[in-house]
């Protein structure tokens, strides 16, 4: 019966059990079961008639590592982040290029949608989450990076990426808004920022390079204004969406 189970059938089941052991209610987001393709929505109330001793999530979730009460970027790529080798390595890449430290901050944070948030329009949702702590050239070229990828330069050597017809298939285009976005971007004064994202992004799968994330803290402490108060805790446009991930599952 087991060997039957699909891998997100096993991965549930696993999730009942450890919600077993701790003796509360965690709940998925209804993005996430969209993205498995599940259309239920189940109550709070129906969870609670099942198991009416348990209380809903609210804390933090006691199976992730805690976040310090005023996290930092740096707390994000230690505690929440998904495996960095590629962000680390892609700036890296332009620091040993001589790049400009805006250039060097924007490889190092231009996929943190994809590693801590959401992976579609990973670009859009990464400028978003770095905007108010970042100058806006920064924030501008994550975003960017997004349509500039699917687009090859010439002039700086940047072909449209084999791995990309191996994974969307020969016919693929890109959907009306990255080729729009793309010509917007064409003739913009940041143009080249955004476009060196994905220069340096080809460089960056290399399984054999190691680098460490402290390599980068005097760019980061230049660059990325880190509130007091915490990432997710200094009232800014985007705090929220710094705190979800924190705590990922909280109920409300």
């Amino acid at each position: 019966m087991a060997t039957a189970m699909s891998l997100s059938e096993r991965a549930d089941a696993l999730e009942h059990k450890m919600m077993d052991e701790l003796n509360v209610h965690i709940v998925k987001s209804q993005l996430f079961k969209l993205a498995d393709a599940d259309m239920t929505f189940t109550s709070g109330a129906a969870l609670q008639k099942a198991h009416p001793d348990w209380l809903m999530l609210m804390g933090d979730d006691p199976r992730l590592p805690k976040m310090p009460a005023k996290p930092t970027l740096q707390d994000y790529f230690k505690y929440r982040f998904g495996p960095a080798a590629h962000l680390l390595q892609s700036a890296k890449h332009a620091l040993n290029k001589g790049m400009d430290e805006k250039v060097i901050l924007a490889c190092l944070l231009h996929d943190i949608g994809v590693i801590g948030f959401i992976r579609a329009d990973h670009g859009y949702w990464g400028a978003q989450l770095v905007e108010p702590y970042v100058d806006e050239e920064v924030s501008w070229a994550i975003r960017t990076h997004q349509a500039l990828r699917f687009y090859a330069d010439e002039s700086v050597g940047y072909d449209y990426p084999q791995s990309y017809i191996t994974a969307f298939g020969q016919e693929y285009r890109p959907d009306p808004y990255i080729e729009e976005d793309y010509k917007r971007t064409r003739d913009h004064k940041w143009y080249m920022s955004g476009r060196q994202i994905t220069v340096h992004d080809i460089y960056s799968f290399d399984p054999n390079v190691h680098v460490e994330l402290e390599e980068f803290t005097d760019v980061i402490g230049r660059n990325f204004r880190q509130p007091e108060q915490g990432l997710g805790f200094d009232n800014s446009p985007v705090a929220h969406m710094w705190r979800a991930m924190i705590r990922p599952a909280k109920y409300l």
